[in-house]
């Protein structure tokens, strides 16, 4: 079976989606399959054991056209064709089509734009009607989907969303995302070798969007003096909230770290306490299933997936959304007594729910499925 796999990023640029498939399409091709990858972006070297094909970053009608042409010109080879973004210029594909949804584009562009504000709730976004752009986007997206044959999405909270696009629920699965076993299981390293003093220690990985509720956290731990939070990532938000730390006097509890390597993340999850993710926004957060997996309790958002993976009380906490002092309270609760030793010592992660091995051939199958049907 040749899988032609269609996506807007791809490795080596950061991201869940980019991340995924490098890690997932040699599954493909250990079972015999051949794949070959269309994406955006700018030229990399081949160090990849099936074909790349990038589409510079130019224009958006030049490149938009690039890309569908070079869909369409490897389309005759496909059997089947498995693309992971919403929004990319494809053309007619008669062969069978498997989509695999991680979020909401149309809210992200919405939010991104300008046309609604980052704090407009995804829930009420669903239902809601808006300006003439608003709703555009939105019934562009569920066209999309009620497009493909078969959509395949991490975690049940966006299934039911796919289905409230028009999707019927028969073509719609829920296949969980995964950590690679021994991915996270690196010599353990110490605050000190990190600069890090031995206080109430948080770690926020994220790309510093307005979703990603970096701000509330900001806000919620002003009071709490003695807590200490490291951000990794960068993002449009990043000026913003370094304004914000200084308005704050958090100048000396707050360290950004900016964009760093995936392996240097591994050791803030090693000596942080909890990390905290405290999203509007996350189909099913890969971040909190590495944090979990690597040993380190989660204080998350009640959000969309979250719920999904953090049980209250056992692996983590769950706070509303968004509430200053709600997030301040759910904090002082992580850090009574000796709450953060006492979650360490809970199998922090389903390994069954979670298994790469069952997301690979969960994923395989459906592929399979599509070909054959």
């Amino acid at each position: 079976m040749h899988i032609l796999v269609p996506t807007g990023i791809f490795h080596p640029e950061p991201g869940g989606p980019a991340t995924y498939l490098y890690r997932f399409l040699p599954e493909l091709q250990a079972r015999g399959h051949t794949v070959e990858v269309i994406t955006f972006g700018e030229g990399q070297p081949d160090i990849y054991p099936y074909p790349v094909t990038r589409i510079p970053r130019t224009t958006i009608v030049e490149r938009n056209w690039r890309y569908y042409r070079a869909v369409k010109e490897k389309l005759p080879h496909a059997d089947v064709v498995f693309i992971n973004s919403l929004g990319i210029p494809l053309p007619y594909i008669k062969q069978p089509t498997v989509l695999k949804v991680v979020g909401d584009r149309a809210w992200e562009r919405a939010v991104n734009r300008g046309w609604v504000p980052p704090t407009e709730d995804i829930d009420h976004f669903q239902t809601a009607r808006y300006g003439p752009r608003v709703n555009f986007v939105k019934r562009s997206r569920s066209n999309e989907a009620r497009r493909a044959d078969y959509v395949i999405v991490p975690s049940h909270y966006l299934r039911q969303m796919v289905i409230g696009w028009g999707v019927p629920a028969e073509r719609v699965k829920t296949i969980y995302n995964a950590v690679e076993p021994n991915e996270l299981l690196p010599d353990p390293v110490s605050r000190q070798s990190l600069n890090l003093p031995d206080t109430p220690l948080l770690l926020t990985p994220a790309r510093l969007t307005a979703w990603k509720g970096v701000d509330v956290t900001l806000r919620a731990i002003a009071s709490l003096s003695d807590v200490m939070l490291v951000v990794a990532g960068d993002g449009p938000m990043f000026n913003f909230l370094q304004r914000q730390v200084a308005e704050l006097e958090l100048s000396e509890r707050v360290r950004f770290l900016g964009k760093i390597s995936h392996s240097e993340l591994v050791k803030y999850y090693q000596v942080a306490d909890y990390t905290l993710l405290y999203s509007g926004y996350e189909g099913l957060s890969h971040v909190i299933l590495e944090s979990l997996n690597t040993g380190t309790p989660v204080i998350a958002s009640d959000k969309c997936g979250n719920p999904e993976i953090v049980q209250d009380g056992y692996n983590g906490f769950l706070a509303p959304y968004p509430e200053v002092e709600a997030l301040r309270a759910t904090i002082l609760r992580a850090f009574e007594g000796d709450t953060p030793q006492r979650l360490r010592q809970n199998p922090l992660l389903d390994v069954q729910k979670f298994a790469w091995s069952r997301m690979v051939e969960e994923t395989i199958a459906t592929l399979e499925q599509q070909f054959s049907r």
